[in-house]
């Protein structure tokens, strides 16, 4: 298995590679050069797989034995996940009116994306001992990334972390969960920007190719294809744990909604699609609806400026993964992917192709959600179920409200069977008790964890980065200082 730069710039890598890079040389984004086919027997013989041992086995179609021996990937993930408060690492919740919740969110962070990422800090710690190499970390985040890309690599001696955060826009629980790690390896800046802006400095240290090479920069945002590789469990345990029965030829179709920001949730499920899992996808955005606009309309571009939002962790405007979803779906044609991209980054507007805009509407179902319909979802969630919601699994609650059926097959299928619809998941990617303030608008009472509410006496460490300063060059004097010590 080797992985190839969605722009086509640069030579193949195996996973060891794409692990370290983040970006691509030049300035794509990894892929695999062949995506395996899975036929319906093997999904079959899945079904009866716990999430773990699903993350095992995809894990390793796409990470040579030669690289990481079986057995020895089989205990990363093992450790991985041994932090998770959940027996199942997973749940999922069936609530009334046939809303199925797959909760993502039993981690140390309680998001989604302590999944992933406590893998690929296994990984990269696999890695690091076995070549004694020291790493450079750069993550920005929107609000849950840093947290879980913190608590992967926290206290490890043979890397450095650098996050930065967008002041005042995430959750307070969301910046303690940062701020509040003290560490020599962990270095956190709090900007005064929106998600999209702290990106814009990360983005140039990664340009400079020496500088990149002198430091081992790397990435923990979705930007690195491990996060992405285990994502796509999520999509195969949905699959399995809602459909009614793979007894029938052709298997049955499952709708899998998708809360939508950096895109790298909805990119899992496009490979696990192409894998041969029958799902159908929703990707479901905020008022920040490129992504809905895109798929609608073939319209990806900027809008004025980003919303903000209740779930804020979706307020961005350049969706990175997008560009995976547009290289998948036109064939691997890196020669159009980069052509698009680079109109797209220079003129931050674009209109698909008509063929690839017909390929993207067929693979991808969208919908947008107000801050009003967040509420509304969160509220009847409540009523009917004393069950919280967070903001960002409130959007894709207000789409399955929002369908006519609005009951899925398990629920119809005991009574009415006449009535049977598609069945459907919605991915929760947070746990309620990070957004208090979501909660207090919609009229419910926050759950606090005890590990939440410990947060607020603890000491925090930050540096703060002010609008007019060279973002970029204080980074770059950090993580020299760093490397000095």
């Amino acid at each position: 298995m080797e992985y190839v730069s969605t722009r086509g710039g640069v030579g193949a890598v195996d996973f060891e590679g794409a692990l370290f890079s983040g970006y691509a040389p030049d300035g794509g984004l990894f892929m695999p050069q062949h995506i395996p086919s899975l036929d319906g027997d093997t999904l079959r013989r899945w079904s009866c797989l716990s999430y773990r041992e699903l993350v095992k086995e995809l894990c390793s179609l796409f990470i040579t034995a030669e690289l990481v021996p079986r057995s020895t990937l089989n205990d990363l993930i093992d450790r991985a996940f041994s932090r998770f408060r959940h027996k199942d690492v997973i749940h999922l919740s069936r609530l009334k009116d046939g809303l199925n919740v797959l909760e993502l969110w039993h981690g140390v962070t309680y998001a989604f994306k302590d999944l992933s990422l406590s893998c690929t800090g296994q990984f990269l710690q696999y890695f690091l001992e076995k070549k004694q190499k020291h790493v450079t970390i750069l993550v920005g985040t929107s609000g849950d990334t840093g947290s879980s890309a913190i608590e992967s690599v926290r206290g490890q001696k043979n890397m450095d972390i650098f996050v930065l955060l967008p002041k005042g826009l995430c959750t307070q629980i969301q910046e303690l969960q940062m701020t509040t790690v003290i560490e020599d390896n962990v270095h956190v800046f709090a900007a005064h920007g929106n998600s999209d802006e702290i990106d814009e400095p990360i983005k140039e240290l990664f340009a400079d190719v020496d500088f990149a090479r002198k430091y081992n920069l790397m990435s923990l945002n979705s930007v690195n294809w491990s996060r992405i590789m285990v994502q796509i469990a999520h999509h195969f345990y949905a699959y399995f744990q809602c459909a009614p029965s793979l007894d029938t030829t052709p298997l049955p179709v499952v709708e899998i909604v998708v809360p939508t920001g950096g895109g790298g949730n909805i990119t899992a499920g496009c490979i696990a699609q192409k894998m041969g899992l029958p799902i159908r996808l929703v990707a479901v955005v905020n008022s920040n609806d490129i992504i809905h606009r895109t798929i609608q309309h073939g319209d990806f571009s900027l809008s004025e400026s980003v919303k903000a939002t209740l779930a804020s962790a979706m307020d961005i405007q350049e969706p990175y993964n997008v560009e995976r979803i547009l290289w998948l779906l036109s064939g691997s044609d890196s020669h159009l992917t980069k052509t698009l991209m680079e109109r797209f980054s220079a003129s931050k507007g674009l209109k698909l192709p008509e063929d690839l805009h017909r390929k993207l509407s067929k693979t991808l179902r969208s919908c947008s959600a107000s801050d009003r319909d967040i509420v509304l979802a969160m509220q009847r969630c409540w009523e009917e179920n004393h069950y919280l919601l967070c903001p960002h699994s409130a959007v894709a609650a207000h789409y399955h409200y929002s369908q006519p059926d609005g009951v899925c097959f398990h629920q119809k299928f005991s009574c009415f069977s006449f009535l049977s619809s598609t069945p459907r998941c919605c991915l929760a990617p947070a746990s309620a008790a990070k957004f208090q303030e979501a909660l207090l608008q919609a009229g419910l009472v926050p759950q606090l964890p005890p590990e939440i509410t410990a947060l607020m006496a603890m000491e925090t460490r930050s540096t703060l980065l002010e609008r007019g300063q060279n973002w970029a060059q204080v980074l770059r004097e950090q993580i020299e200082v760093a490397a000095r010590q």
